[in-house]
């Protein structure tokens, strides 16, 4: 091979090498554009403490309620928010967890968005775990019922 050759294939190699160089990062991003949804839809394999399952619905009247439940070293967390955006509004409650009473209470609609949490933490038995929430406005007479499996 000729010097003169040589140098050309040299330079051949130097600007295929630059050409595959500047593709990379296209090339880069679309491969993880195109995985992102893929792990986006596995669910967390970090440990339970991760999942979170929460539902929301609307009462008898125009009041809505929210509940969360997740894991929180060993036991389940379970919130549970009414909503009704009027303060001073006293409702009494009850949760159960397995249909066995957990919790109960009376709380009054506070704040600026006129509602009330309960947060309670509770055993977590084995299998799925039931959780009832039943809220009624001492007034009003207004029901609101939310349930969760976790």
């Amino acid at each position: 091979m000729s010097a003169l050759s040589s140098w050309a294939h040299h330079q051949h190699m130097v600007d295929r090498d630059a050409r595959v160089m500047k593709k990379t990062p296209a090339i880069a991003a679309l491969i993880l554009a195109a995985t992102l949804p893929v792990l986006g839809a596995v669910p967390a394999q970090a440990g339970d403490d991760d999942r979170e399952v929460i539902r929301h619905g609307s009462c008898s009247g125009t009041t809505d309620w929210k509940m969360k439940a997740k894991a929180d070293d060993g036991r389940i967390e379970v919130e549970t928010e009414i909503d009704s955006n009027r303060n001073g509004q006293t409702w009494k409650w009850t949760m159960r967890h397995d249909r066995a009473v957990a919790a109960q209470g009376r709380s009054t609609t506070a704040g600026r968005s006129g509602s009330f949490e309960v947060e309670r933490k509770t055993g977590n038995g084995t299998g799925t775990d039931a959780f009832r929430f039943r809220a009624v406005n001492s007034t009003s007479g207004e029901v609101c019922v939310a349930r969760i499996r976790y």
